[in-house]
């Protein structure tokens, strides 16, 4: 079954070159001074139990400067007589740990394969910061990652020694360069677009060969081991965020991921999942009939969010507001509403924010950005005005409505009771117009009717 998908999937993409991993440390250092010192560490591992690790997945933004991957590992960026240095803290060479953990890279593999000009192991960080602090000013530097890492950076600002006295020497200030490195990120080179074209693809075919697994009676956690199974298949990472595998009245909750009821026939099933590759992720959500037919109600329903959502992937241009994209859904979903008559209040009434009838069934936002995060960096609304959308920007575009029939505080149409239907791609904003980076995905009814319970025909 993973073979003959695997098959389908084109060559990977080349890794991101060095010279790029380059130009993105020039960008950043062209926003600082000369005195300006930037640091940035790796998240600890952390512990699932007793002495057992969750995955480790480094910082987003580590991945971004550099392309390095492993933990214990301390970027810093600094500026000497010769310009910037980029300097990379790792992990020493050991033969035991490596006999039990896995091959290290060290510093001389830092050295010879990435974008850095110095490489230490990571014991000397602290020696190295000491001295380097003594001509730096301003330290960029995100807390909360590395406590002692923190409380050295806070005591070299809090110092009042002689140096200090005679000369002025140290830093006075921290600054966080998260910002900065947002809006380098919000907007995705050719590489990078090629990393999260290919994660689009493998999770495309991951949700595929769930359709084709789906019956009656099978398991949502089946479902989510068909796709998850597909992605370290297929050569990606793993996930990009937790699975959503929901039938039934789970598919009305929104971050439903305990995953583990039995999918019965005039059930729909909401699928939210999507792998990640090289860090970077995709994002699709699909709803359909474990049975393999929408009833009318479902269609009735189903088509409504797929029209808003083609509405809203029209609304991605250079130029429109990144709001765009919501308040096309919003405008289709609520005179859907009308039109089926679950609302019987004006379009503008439906539409209200605070009163309407579409807030009941549709409560979340229509887009995120999407990149090295799921749920990526970058203001939406600089100075409180919506970002306009650019070339190169990636989001997702994900209407939905929700029936659930348990909450006690809405009346559901008894006709669409424990309904829930999402329909989610990822958008690559170009000059040219939208381009869907997950169109291989089976969307419409007919194609998903034509594909669902394949493998048990």
């Amino acid at each position: 079954m993973f073979a003959d998908a695997v098959a389908r999937l084109p060559a990977q993409p080349e890794p991101t070159a060095v010279d790029e991993y380059r130009a993105r440390q020039s960008r950043l250092c062209d926003q600082f001074r000369s005195d300006d010192l930037f640091i940035l560490c790796a998240p600890h591992e952390a512990i699932h139990s007793n002495d057992v690790h969750y995955r480790f997945r480094t910082s987003s933004d580590l991945i971004y400067l550099t392309g390095w991957f492993d933990p214990e590992t301390t970027l810093i960026i600094r500026h000497d007589n010769d310009g910037w240095k980029t300097c990379l803290f790792v992990q020493p060479k050991d033969t035991l740990k490596e006999i039990w953990e896995g091959r290290r890279l060290g510093t001389e593999g830092a050295l010879a394969s990435f974008a850095v000009d110095e490489a230490y192991d990571i014991d000397e960080l602290e020696t190295c910061l000491q001295t380097w602090f003594t001509d730096s000013k301003r330290i960029f530097h995100r807390k909360g990652f590395n406590p002692n890492l923190d409380a050295l950076i806070d005591e070299a600002v809090a110092r009042r020694d002689r140096p200090r006295q005679h000369f002025g020497s140290g830093p006075v200030v921290v600054e966080d360069p998260s910002p900065l490195l947002a809006e380098l990120r919000l907007r995705k080179s050719e590489s990078e677009i090629s990393q999260m074209r290919y994660a689009s693809q493998v999770s495309s075919l991951a949700h595929e060969l769930a359709m084709r697994h789906s019956r009656n009676g099978v398991n949502e956690g089946q479902l989510q081991a068909v796709i998850e199974g597909f992605f370290a298949y297929a050569g990606a990472s793993g996930w990009a965020y937790p699975s959503i595998v929901g039938s039934g009245e789970n598919a009305t909750i929104l971050h439903y991921t305990v995953n583990n009821s039995p999918c019965r026939d005039g059930e729909v099933i909401l699928i939210d999942a999507g792998a990640e590759f090289r860090g970077y992720a995709a994002d699709i959500t699909r709803s359909w009939p474990i049975s393999g037919t929408f009833s009318h109600e479902q269609k009735e329903i189903y088509n409504l969010v797929l029209k808003s959502q083609e509405a809203a992937i029209e609304a991605c241009q250079v130029g429109a507001a990144y709001t765009a994209p919501h308040e096309a859904a919003r405008q289709v979903l609520a005179q859907g509403l009308i039109d089926l008559g679950i609302s019987t209040q004006s379009l503008e009434e439906a539409l209200d924010m605070e009163t309407g009838d579409l807030r009941k069934w549709y409560m979340h936002n229509t887009s995120h950005w999407i990149g090295l995060d799921v749920h990526d960096v970058g203001i939406y609304k600089p100075n409180g005005t919506p970002r306009c959308l650019e070339p190169g920007m990636c989001l997702t575009v994900e209407p939905g409505l929700y029936f659930g029939a348990w909450r006690p505080d809405v009346s559901c149409p008894e006709r669409y009771a424990n309904l829930g239907i999402r329909i989610e791609d990822d958008v690559l904003v170009t000059k040219d117009g939208p381009v869907v980076l997950t169109r291989e995905c089976p969307k419409t009814a007919d194609d998903l009717e034509a594909i669902i319970g394949t493998d048990h025909r």
